[in-house]
């Protein structure tokens, strides 16, 4: 399991899911909540609302998993000893 975050593509590519998962629940469940509750059943609008609980943090997992890759990635290219070695 902690392998597959360890390779910054894999790790990259799960947040770009997660962000572009967490912004269509967060869309679609703020459509359907808000501008379509008129003409819905509760259990969609239960659904619906649902969705934009967790469409959020979805975002948020997301954003964060971006965040330590790109950290990571800066880490890796950046250390001190490539740095001392290219400099001599």
């Amino acid at each position: 399991m902690f392998t597959f975050f360890e390779s910054p593509r894999s790790a990259l590519r799960l947040s770009s899911y997660l962000l572009f998962c967490g912004m269509t629940m967060l869309v679609i469940g703020g459509l359907l909540a808000y501008g379509l509750s008129a003409y819905l059943s509760i259990t969609v609008l239960v659904v619906a609302h649902l969705m934009t609980i967790l469409g959020p943090t979805l975002l948020k997992l997301g954003y964060v998993l971006r965040l330590q890759t790109h950290y990571r990635l800066k880490l890796r290219l950046h250390r001190p000893s490539t740095l001392a070695r290219s400099t001599q």
